[in-house]
């Protein structure tokens, strides 16, 4: 254990003493482990960030909660709409339906949605995604509310004139006060605001509920036709119960709520979000493929450079490693020593390089939206490639140093 503490100690400040002595060489000889450290762990921080924010922002849309509709979901690929164009909307027949012989579901709901211009008084928001929602929508779709209340079963049943609406359009219209009891314009109809949700900001894909008014279905359907709306029938599960399970369920009912043949292909998608998650583990894959490339040129670039540095090292310290054998220093201490030194050497290149990448880390999320994140498994990733390179490039100059003759050394030397 001491011997290791001595070989680990000299390797150290010889590596120092390196850099001091040899200031410019060992600079641009490290510039390679750097750069490449940098290039790497830049992009998987940069790609970690953003699939931590693309799978928070797909957990919002919940992970057991499945959406009949028209069209499937596609992540690339073929995608044969010719198939699916003259299939009927989700109905709220069909919703009505599902929610009554459903066994497995725990809340049923239906959403279609609509962009419209939002009226208060003088002032008027443009290009507002209204939608019109059925009673249970809020046990499927997460918000809560900052003010007011959800719709009652009763205004949700006999379609009255009442709406939700995000924080950010609340914001705009009413600058002069609480936005719940006041009446606004939609449609050409007066409309009261019961209640305003908690801002949220948007998510990775841009939605939010910041702009958003939700109207009760019944009176949204007397404003607009249903049939041709790319409408929505959601689903969420009960505890404990897969969305595989939920959806041999829901294909069974929709088949026979649409009276469909056996032989028939369905005329419904059944979509979950498991399809983008798999759809962006595949780009992410990819990516990070690129990173490895783009960064391994770099990677093999610094590689050379410790190597370099350390057949000088060797060249130099000739007469000190035969004074050391002459002592009875063994082959495996001097081989040591110098495999220690090449990764200290390589450590301190890519520590620099992960410095940057936190400098730039704290940059990017002060003054962008985009909030980035060097996580610990990225800082460990970047030691450990650091150390790996070092090991490497330090074995061949190490056992060169290890084998030589001690007289020959010290005459070397002299």
């Amino acid at each position: 254990m001491f011997l290791l503490l001595r070989l680990i100690r000299e390797s150290y400040l010889f590596a120092f003493q390196e850099i001091i002595v040899n200031k410019v060489r060992t600079i641009l000889s490290l510039l390679g482990i750097t750069i490449g450290i940098f290039c790497v762990i830049s992009v998987f921080t940069v790609f970690d960030s953003m699939e931590s924010s693309i799978r928070k922002s797909i957990a919002s849309l919940g992970s057991n909660v499945l959406y009949i509709q028209k069209w499937p979901w596609s992540m690339g690929g073929d995608y044969p709409w010719w198939k699916y164009w003259q299939r009927p909307e989700a109905s709220l027949d069909d919703m009505r339906e599902v929610e009554k012989r459903s066994n497995l579901a725990e809340s049923v709901a239906f959403m279609v949605q609509v962009n419209k211009t939002v009226k208060y008084q003088n002032s008027y928001v443009e290009n507002i995604g209204v939608m019109g929602v059925s009673q249970d929508f809020d046990k499927v779709w997460k918000f809560e509310l900052a003010d007011g209340r959800y719709f009652s079963l009763t205004e949700s049943a006999s379609g009255n004139n009442i709406a939700i609406i995000g924080a950010d359009l609340a914001t705009d219209l009413f600058r002069d006060g609480d936005p719940v009891g006041k009446k606004i314009k939609i449609f050409g109809r007066n409309i009261e605001v019961i209640g305003v949700i908690t801002k949220e900001g948007e998510d990775f894909f841009g939605n939010s509920n910041d702009k958003a008014v939700y109207l009760p279905i019944n009176y949204f359907k007397t404003l607009v036709d249903l049939r041709d709306m790319g409408s929505t029938i959601v689903v969420k599960a009960k505890p404990l119960v897969s969305n595989a399970e939920l959806r041999d369920e829901l294909t069974g009912l929709m088949r026979s709520i649409r009276k469909q043949k056996p032989s028939a292909e369905d005329n419904f998608a059944i979509n979950e979000t498991d399809i983008i998650s798999k759809g962006f583990d595949s780009l992410f894959r990819v990516i990070a493929m690129v990173g490895w490339i783009i960064g391994g040129f770099s990677l093999l670039v610094g590689g050379f450079g410790i190597a370099n540095i350390m057949f000088v090292s060797v060249k130099e310290r000739t007469n000190i490693i035969g004074i050391q054998k002459a002592l009875g220093a063994k082959n495996y201490f001097i081989l040591l020593q110098f495999l220690f030194e090449a990764v200290f050497l390589s450590l301190i290149g890519g520590i620099f390089g992960l410095l940057i990448i936190l400098l730039l880390t704290i940059l990017v999320s002060s003054f962008t939206s985009f909030h980035l994140i060097l996580s610990q498994g990225n800082i460990f990733l970047g030691i450990g490639v650091s150390a790996i390179i070092g090991l490497i490039s330090g074995i061949i100059p190490a056992y060169s140093a290890s084998k030589l003759d001690p007289v020959e050394a010290m005459r070397t030397g002299m």
